[in-house]
Order: structure tokens, then sequence, then C-alpha cells
């Protein structure tokens, strides 16, 4: 009797957590096991189907409902609007509804659009078409029919459509080349390998006849990690079972390259594919000025509270005498006089609060939500910012940060690929202690990459020709290197040489292509990888073949990898590649010391150096690595724990060959940038995985350590000297003794710390406190505060990450901001407040996780001082002129109720009430936080101190805000008291008629739309057109609206109360006098303080807008006619020369310019223009003009 089925249900259920294995099993085909084999247990699997989208046809409108109301601004509006409609409240429901409703729907169509792209996506990918196996026959069906087990076709240049296992190839070897561009970015070509047992099988009916099933672990995001098992039945033998893994799966979304065709097997698909794994939204991330926004709102909704409050208790005590509760024309009714006074106060207080709800802004969400979506389009426009080497320009991938790029205090970057361009160049290699250069110039003619160079010796002595033939063949033969002879790849030509297709190298790793192709300028060539056996042409012009059996696959905690070779004798050579600290303590001879000192000399020097050690094999030794490797392999449950403690066992004994060094370039405009944000008060810290070294010339290189910069090192090196409790007091002491000097003397120290990854691992462990030595975070955070300057090398991804978060939890709480190109920085992206990925060559991973991504990190420069710069500034007076123009629209109505017995009488007509926030004040404001520029690009880029004015969220600071609230207060007193007094007792018309009070309340209304629009005008600086139509539009816009709304009898409004109301009002003299009086009076305040400001104690940012407007104008003409003749009289050439955003000096070739001049004006020199006699300058409002001595010639 066959128990299989019952073993395996109480292995799965009733087995202990941790001898459960949580696998699934694939029958291939979805043919049953034959007879005798293990129990046929049919599984339900997912279709393939990819949905991204958020919402369904039905789910739209009940979802995104809740989630809208989720928002508290929002909610708030819709209980306002619940309480008009329940009791009897002054205002109609309408005018909280709509503004509501407004806002709603905006958000909702946004959102639908945005959700429908998502549905078009989805099915244009679902329905794709697929070539499936059934029967023998090749079978086209559409993407989303596939299911798990079903045998896949895919043709070349075609995309996987789901996550396989690759049985067999068109290609004799069995192997397939793919492109996994969408998932991570890497455009080079990798190698997978079929399974061997099935590799054989090349046609449809061949592949339909294997029986076959596969064991694998259950879906999970990781790209580079897949554990699996297949089991090939044959005729009544024992199954036969293989090893797969990710060097066997196939994701989906990657590419078919230079293989006819493949067969494979589906094992995940549709939601449950590695790639879908990976669609998991990102945490949301909130920006200081939302937190900012909704302080604000919080004490906006205190005063709403407690002017309801005080309207109501004051109502109470002015009706306490009968005669004023109950007045002969408003006796109350029956029912009015039984209800409680309790009730009757709270339906008052609620009915109050309805009245002056218009205090918080609604509509200001959704104009920030526009102004980001639509201020987002400027980056990714901005042509300065578009790199032709890539063809690609900014990206924005989230537009709720674009302020935050405005705040940044803390700059985490990579080094490889983001300070430096990661095009790795083969510089020289040090072999057993002798140095090796090629070079690319011989007798003065430039020689081709393909052509052999002779080496050249550039240390005394000789060498050993032994070690140096294992030396150039363990970098031909340890590597993953791939090689081309077609002429096209992918449609690009490559490889083109004097007419004729050459072979290239592809690599993921741009470090191994550089060294194979520095052994291939040093006279030995790797050739190809046939048949798995590797082949290399020596310096002789011999071909030597050596077969490969196993790799020891490159991985980040152990920094090496390995190739396991037999040569053509039956020799075993195991040769190994790797960092100095990973390959040095596993080494038993060579000149170690030598090469030590030569590996730490090219580090000093910026360059990237591996080791190179070989070990020969014996007969038991290769057996038993194998008996390792393959039970590592065939293991399900913690294979890559398995691997690494086989690796560990295998790679030792070493024999040192020598060591290499590449050059990795400083991008350009590296150093321009990391000194452009120290001026701009941004503390830059480089987060690497290179050694100390190599990294802190690099840091030199980049001017993020000066000459001048004091470096503190907190290393392993140094810990083990002293203790790390000594080493962190010792540190601290230094710089706050230095702090203390430097400010009693002019020049100030500059520091800078140098820690690796082990030291801090030790820094942040938790368990310090306990040994009694204190907390060491806090004094390594005082530490780094004083220094201007951080590198911390040696550190593994994670700890990028933890560096952040430490960063980011401290008191000060800054704003971070990280940056980088690989997958490794993934994680640091994802922490900081902000994350900017790079497009490099590391990937797209880092660019697809981030917030932003550029092309290259000159861009950061921009991205921060410009666009991070406008966007803070536009956005806060965004925020704090809603905040201001509610206050001016609401405090009036407050007063008006000492004025009408607090009876909850508006002051304001329901169409103004509704309209103000939607139309008459929103557009302009809206568009002044699209292209306001306080200052010019030119300006912003130049001065990068300016970035320091808006530090700290310091535009929206509560002092900031509560002059802006007092601002709007004393604009509403003048408005409310202004018209009040202005009309006491002479409110006649020309015929005689008393204004009512609508006509004082639109008397208010008036001047309040225009105050608000024109404090906006004063505060423009920069003037487009669209400026003018947009602000002097919505003016004229309410006095065309005032005017049909009170010149026409509306049929569907049950009152008229407007009609005829806003033409009386512009009908009487002392109207037009009061409005304009009252504006000119509710703007001066605010134009004396910003006068005085500017006069006592100006801003640099002020400065630099003085400095502007003097610079604004031409070159002053002060000889005009003589000008004119010496253009007339001959053409004369011209060379600009370029003082500012709006200022070039003409310099003739007839008379050029004195050399002082120029260096003066080179130098920023504008101010102190004495100090250049006997040349004569005058300064005049339009500019400069110079004379030299002798003839009169204008410049």
């Amino acid at each position: 009797m066959d128990f299989s089925l019952l073993r395996n249900i109480i292995s799965r259920y009733c087995a202990g957590e941790e001898n459960w294995v949580d696998s699934r099993t694939v029958y291939i085909g979805h043919k049953e096991p034959p007879p005798g084999a293990e129990a046929y247990i049919p599984q339900r699997y997912p279709d393939n189907r990819i949905v991204s989208s958020k919402y369904t046809f039905w789910s739209f409108i009940p979802k995104n409902l809740f989630e809208q109301f989720r928002r508290i601004a929002n909610f708030y509006f819709l209980v306002i609007f619940l309480v008009q409609l329940i009791i009897d409240t002054p205002t109609s429901p309408v005018t909280s509804g709509l503004p509501l409703f407004f806002v709603i729907t905006v958000t909702a169509i946004k959102q639908g659009y945005e959700d429908w792209l998502r549905h078009k996506a989805d099915c244009s990918i679902n329905e794709c078409p697929v070539d499936v196996v059934q029967q023998g026959k090749v079978v086209r069906t559409q993407s989303h029919k596939l299911r798990v087990g079903d045998i896949v076709m895919v043709r070349e240049d075609e995309t996987f459509p789901c996550d396989l296992i690759f049985l067999s190839s068109s290609r004799d070897d069995g192997t397939c080349y793919v492109t996994t561009t969408s998932l991570d970015g890497e455009s080079s070509h990798k190698t997978y390998y079929a399974v061997p047992d099935t590799m054989a099988f090349k046609t449809e009916q061949e592949v339909d006849s294997l029986h076959a099933t596969i064991e694998c672990e259950q879906p999970q995001p990781d790209l580079y990690k897949f554990v699996g098992r297949i089991n090939v039945y044959k005729d009544k033998e024992e199954p036969v079972s293989r090893t797969l893994g990710a060097e066997n799966l196939l994701l989906r979304g990657a590419t078919l390259k230079n293989t006819q065709h493949i067969f494979a097997i589906a094992v995940y698909t549709g939601m449950e594919t590695k790639m879908a794994l990976n669609y998991q939204s990102k945490s949301q991330k909130r920006s200081a000025v939302e937190k900012s926004m909704n302080a604000f709102l919080i004490v906006y909704l205190c005063i709403l509270i407690s002017k309801a409050v005080i309207n109501t208790v004051l109502k109470y005590a002015w009706q306490w005498s009968p005669d004023r509760d109950e007045p002969w024309y408003n006796h109350r009714t029956e029912i009015e006089r039984q209800r409680h006074v309790v009730i009757r106060a709270f339906t008052d207080f609620l009915a109050f609060m309805v009245l002056f709800n218009y205090i918080i802004p609604v509509s200001m969400y959704v104009t920030v939500e526009m102004q980001k979506f639509l201020g987002s389009y400027f980056i990714t426009w901005d042509e300065e910012m578009f790199d032709e080497e890539l063809g690609q320009g900014a990206q924005v991938n989230t537009s709720d940060l674009n302020e935050e790029l405005g705040q940044v205090e803390y700059v985490f970057t990579d080094k490889t690929g983001t300070l430096t361009e990661n095009n790795m160049e083969f510089i020289e290699c040090c072999v057993d202690g002798n140095v090796y250069i090629p070079h690319a110039i011989c007798n003065g003619q430039i020689l081709s990459a393909a052509s052999s160079i002779d080496m050249i010796d550039s240390s005394p002595g000789g060498y050993r020709r032994e070690y140096e033939d294992l030396f150039f063949r363990a970098l031909c033969l340890c590597h993953t290197v791939q090689v081309k002879e077609e002429e096209t790849v992918d449609g690009i030509k490559r490889g083109i040489h004097q007419g004729r297709p050459t072979s290239f190298y592809i690599s993921s790793s741009p470090d191994e292509v550089a060294l194979v192709e520095g052994m291939k300028r040093l006279g030995y060539t790797y050739l190809r990888l046939k048949d798995n056996y590797m082949e290399i042409l020596n310096k002789d012009d011999e071909i030597e073949r050596f077969e490969l059996l196993h790799v020891l696959n490159f991985d980040s905690v152990r920094r090496r990898m390995s190739v396991i070779v037999k040569s053509v004798s039956g020799e075993y050579l195991l040769f190994c590649k790797g960092a100095d600290s990973s390959i040095f303590p596993r080494v038993v001879s060579g000149k170690v010391e030598q090469v030590k000192a030569h590996v730490e000399q090219n580090a000093v020097e910026g360059l990237r150096t591996l080791c190179v050690a070989y070990r020969k094999l014996s007969q038991s030794e290769y057996q038993e690595a194998c008996h390792y490797l393959t039970e590592a392999k065939l293991s399900l449950q913690d294979r890559e724990q398995r691997l690494a403690q086989a690796y560990d066992v295998i790679e030792r004994d070493f024999v040192l060959l020598g060591a290499t060094a590449v050059e990795d370039r400083l991008q350009e405009k590296a150093a321009d940038t990391i000194e452009s944000l120290h001026k701009a008060g941004i503390k830059v810290w480089v987060l690497t995985g290179d050694k100390m070294e190599t990294a802190a010339a690099t840091c030199y290189a980049s001017k993020l350590f000066r000459r001048r910069t004091q470096i503190l090192e907190l290393t392993k090196k140094r810990t083990k000297e002293q203790s790390l409790h000594d080493v962190l007091f010792e540190l601290n002491r230094t710089v706050l003794r230095q702090r203390s000097i430097s400010g009693l003397s002019v020049d100030c120290l500059d520091f800078g710390l140098i820690i690796d990854g082990a030291t801090l691992s030790a820094v942040l462990k938790p368990t310090q406190e306990v040994s009694g030595h204190g907390n060491y975070r806090e004094i390594f955070l005082e530490i780094c505060r004083n220094c201007s300057a951080v590198l911390c090398c040696r550190m593994a991804p994670l700890q990028k990450a933890q560096i952040v978060k430490l960063i980011k939890s401290s008191k000060e709480h800054p704003i971070t901001l990280a940056i980088g190109d690989g997958a490794n920085d993934v994680s640091m992206i994802l922490e900081a407040h902000v994350g900017i990925g790079i497009m490099g060559k590391e990937g797209r991973q880092a660019a697809r996780n981030s917030d932003y991504a550029i092309p290259k990190f000159k861009h950061l420069k921009k991205m921060l001082l410009v666009h991070g710069h406008y966007y803070y500034i536009r956005i806060a007076e965004l925020v704090q002129y809603f905040f201001y123009k509610n206050v001016c629209f609401i405090f009036p109505q407050f007063l008006y109720q000492f004025f009408c017995g607090f009876s909850q009488q508006p002051l304001y007509d329901t169409a103004y009430l509704t309209l103000y926030n939607i139309s008459f004040t929103s557009l302009p404001i809206l568009l002044y936080s699209l292209v306001e520029q306080h200052v010019t690009i030119d300006t912003l880029k130049r001065e990068p101190s300016l970035y320091r004015d808006i530090a700290k969220n310091s535009l929206l600071r509560w002092p900031v805000f509560l002059y802006w609230t007092c601002l709007g207060v004393f604009d509403a007193v003048i408005f409310f008291f202004g018209a009040y007094f202005l009309f006491d007792n002479t409110t006649f018309t020309s015929n005689g008629q008393m204004f009512g009070n609508w006509t004082f309340g639109t008397l208010i209304f008036t001047v309040l739309v225009f105050t608000v629009t024109l404090k906006l005008a004063l505060d423009t600086r920069h003037w487009t057109w669209i400026n003018h139509f947009v602000i002097w539009g919505s003016l004229l816009f309410y006095v065309i609206f005032s005017l049909l709304w009170g010149g026409i009898i509306w049929p569907f409004l049950n009152y008229q109360r407007m009609y005829y109301v806003f033409m009386q009002m512009l009908s009487s003299g002392p109207a037009w006098l009061s409005i304009i009086l009252l504006i000119i009076v509710s703007l001066l305040p605010d134009v004396i303080k910003k006068v005085l400001c500017r006069a006592v104690c100006p801003t640099a940012t002020e400065r630099a807008q003085v400095h502007e407007k003097l610079l604004s104008g031409s070159v002053a003409e002060l000889t005009p006619l003589s000008f004119r003749r010496s253009h007339k009289g001959r053409n004369t050439d011209s060379t600009l020369l370029h003082l500012g955003a709006a200022e070039t000096l003409s310099l003739h070739s007839s008379s050029p310019l004195p050399q002082k001049l120029l260096a003066h004006l080179s130098e920023g020199g504008r101010s102190d223009l004495s100090s250049l006699s006997p040349y004569m300058l005058r300064l005049s409002g339009a500019g400069f003009a110079y004379y030299a001595p002798g003839p009169e010639t204008p410049v």
C-alpha cells in the first residue's frame, strides 16, 4: 500500500516548523509521474495575469472615496456638509458641498486616469502572444492563459512571459544568452544553462515526451536566488535528480538574445513571478512642508473652534434680557421654547462652525497636488539635465517630494558609478613583485586594442616565467566574460576593425572586461568558451585549452571568485581573484609583502585593486571539492549557507601570484558639484564598499577632503591598537577642543572622518550601555556633526541604510538624500527622505527604486540648488498665502457677528462664499507656484550659499506663519472697519437710497479679492505674459461675474437678494474711493516691512536680488556717435564677456581689454572698480563703460 500521500500531508501539516520545507512540485506538461513514483498531488496556482492596477470598475468609487476621506481636511468638510444638511445653518449646504465635490472629483479623475493607464498597460502585457507545446505541437495562445507546468517555446528577441526553468536550447552547448534590462537595467548578455539531462531534447515532440517533476521553493522576490531540484523519470529506472539554481531560471521580463529558440517550463506565473513580487510599493514619504501644513491646519482648527465658542457664549450673554431674546418681530415657536438650552447652544455652536469653516482651506490640498504634479515636468523638461550619451534626461518617479529637494542637509553618495564613471581601464599589474604596464602608444603611433603589445617591466630585476604565465592564465580563465564575434548586437555595430568584424567582450562586471582586455594588450587573449572548454591565445600565438569544471561565483560577502579548470596535461588548477582583504589571509606562500605594498600604493593613487592567487589540486582534493559542491547544490534548504561553507573549505592554502590595478575615472564635474554642495551648507558623506585608501584618494580628487582637512580615523586597524571606547572619546575631545578654539580664531580647522564597516558595527551595537562605557552612538554622532565630510568604507548595503537611518533619527532630524547607481544602493535610497538613482552601468535598480533619477552626478547640483530651491520657495509661499487669504476672508465675518446680534447672519453672498477659493483667487497662486523665480537660475548656480537662506524649513517656521496670520487679521480689520466708518451715516447713493447689508458685504468682498490678488502681484518678481493674463484676468473675471450675478434675475434661485447690488455699489463715488483707499492701506504695512528689512538686515537672497537689479541693464553707451562710426566703418569681430544673468560686455578685437580688467571681472569683482586705475571706469544704472588711456574706444 502506498502511503506517500498520507506521509506528505502529515509532514506538511503536522511536522514542526523547522522540519517543513516550504516548496512546490511542478509536473512538466501536466503529466502524472509514472507508477511507483510519489503520489500525484495536483496543486492550484494563479494564472499568468499581471495586475498592477489599483481599482476595478466596481471598486473604484467606494475604494477611492474611502482613501480620500481618510485625509483629515476632506473628512472635516464632509462633516460640515452633513451638519448643514441636518440642522438649520446660516449658509447653504452648497457652499461647503461644492468645493468639497470639486476637490474630490478632481482627485478622483486624476487617480482614475492613472489607474486606467495601468489597466491599459496590463492588458497589452496579458494579451501578448505566447507559444506553448501541447501534444507535440507548438500552439499560439495569450500570455494570461499560461499555467504552471506548461512547456513554453521562446524565440530570439522575445521576452519571457513568466518565470521559466530552462530545459533545452537551439545551441549545441545547451546555453542561451539573456538581457535583463527591464529587471535590473543591465544591458550585458548573461549566460544561462539548460538542465544537463534535458538539453538533448531539441524538438517539440521530444520535449513533449519528457516525464519529470520539479521541486522548488515557493515564490520570493530575490532576483538572484533560486533553489530547486528536477527529477527526470526514465523507463522503469530510478529518477535522476539534478540541482537547479539561479543559472537555470529565466525571469519574466528578460529577453532572449543570440539564441534561435529555447524550450522551458513555467514554474512561477502571474503575480507570483519575481518581477511581480518586486512591484511592491515603497513606503510613503512625507515632506517637511506637508508636516508643517498639517500643524498649521490644527492651529486654524483650534482658531475655528474658539471663534465658534466665543460667538456662542456671547450670543447667549447678549440675549440674556427677554427683549433681545424674543423681539417683537421674531417670536419663537412652541417647539423652540421647549427645546433644552444645552441643545440650543450646541446647535448654535455647530451653526457658527459652519459659518466660519472657510478658514480651513480645503482647496489648498488640491492646489498643492496640482502644483507638485505639474511642477515635476520642469525637471523632466530640463535640457541641461539631458545626457546625450545615454539619450535620457532626468526622471521623476514621485512628485510628492519636490520641495524636499530644497531642504537637504545631508547627502549620502555611493562612490563607484556615482562619483566615478564605472568605466574601468586596466592600468598595470604586479606579478611576483614585478610591475607590468601595457602601453597604447608605440613609436609615436596609436595601436589598436586588438594588437598585441610587448610587456614593459618598469621595475628593476627579472621575473619568473612560471609565475608570469600562471598570472596571465588566471586572469584569462577566472571570469564570467562572454566573447561576441557578431558584427551587430542589438542593432549596434561593435568590434569593427579594418572593415572586418573582430571579437569583443561583454560582462555584467566592467572590472572583468577591463582585466581581460588588459591581458589582451599584454599578449594573452581569451578566445571563447566552447563545449565547456576555455580557449586562450598566449603571447607565442599558441592556443591553450582548459576544461572548465566548476565556477565558484563572486558574492559580496566573500568578495572573491574562483574557477577550477583542468589543463591538457590533466593538471587540476584552482584560480582565485578577489579583494586583498579576502585573499591575503588565505595565502601560504608568495611575495606577500611586496605585493601588499604595491596594492597599498595603487589604492592611495585611487586605483581599484584585485589580488590573484592559485592552488594546484591533486585528484583526491579535486574529488573532495566536487563532493562538497555537489552536496551543497543539491540541498533545498540552506543552500546558500552550505555553498558558503563549501567555498570556505576549498578556497584556502593559496600561492599568491600578484595583483592588478584598474582605474575608475572621476565623473565629469563631480568635484565642482561637491564643492557647490559644501558652499550650500550640505554635508556630503561617501558610503562605499571599496578599501579605505582607494576611497580616500577619490575623496581628495573630488574635493570632499581638502589638503587642509585633518583626517580622523575610526577604523578596525586603530581599534586594535586602542579600545573603541578610548578612540571615540579621544576623537570627540579633538573636535570639541578645535570647535572652542575656532570660536576665537578666524581660521577654522576642517575635519574629515573615515570609518569602516567593522567599526561601524561595533559603534551601532545596542549593548554598549550594559558594558558601562556609555552610549557610543551619541559620541559618534557628535564627532560627525563637527566634521565637514565623512567617508564610510568597506560598507555592506545594509550598513549604508543603517548610517542613513542613524542620521535621520538624530535629535536634529535633518533632511537626508541618498544617491547611488547600483542595486547595493537601493536600501539607503529607500531609507533616506529623498532617494536619487543614477542611470549608470551597474543596472537601473537604483533608478527604479528612487524618487528621482538623473543621468550623471553633476546634475545633482542643479537638482538641489535650482529646482529644489525654486520648489521650496514656491510651495512655502503657496501654503502661507492660502492661510493668509482665508483669514482675510473669514475674520470680517467674525467681526460682523458683533454688529448683527450674533444671529449667524452671513456677511457674503452664497456665490461668493463658494467661488472665493475655487475661482476668484485660485489660479494666480497656482501659476505663481509653478513659474516664480525670485532670483535667476544663473545666480542660484553661481552662488550656492543662497541655499542656506531656505534651510531648516525657514519659510514655514512658526514666526513666519504668525506674521502671515497677523497680516491677514490686520487686513481683515481694515476691510471691515474701514468700510464701516467710511460709510457711517453717509452711505447714500445719488438717488438718496442707503446701502444695505449685502452691499456692505459686497464692498468688503471686492476689497478682499483685489487686496489678496495684488498682494501676490507685489510678491511676484518673475513676470511673464501668462502671469499678467492670470492675475489681471482673475480680477476681471470677478467683476464680470458680479455684474452678471447681480444683473440678471436667475429663475433657479429662490432669492434675488443680490439683484442690482454690485451695479448700485459701483455707481457710488464714495464706494470707489473707499475701495481704492482700503486696498492701499491694507497693502502698505507689508510693503513698508519689506523695504525696512531689506535696508536694515537683508538676507543673502535679497542682496542677490539687488545685485541682479544693478546688473540687469545693458552696458552704458556713453559715446554713441563714435560707437556708431566704428561699426559703420568696418566689420569688427567681437567677443562677448558674460558677467551675469543679463549683462554682456562686447570686446572688440581692434582694442583688446586689459588683462587686469579681465582678471578682475572673472574673479567676480564688480563692487570695487576704483582699483583699476589708470583705466577709467564709469558705472551707471545700465552697466559698466570702460575707457583705456589714449584713443577713445568704447567697450
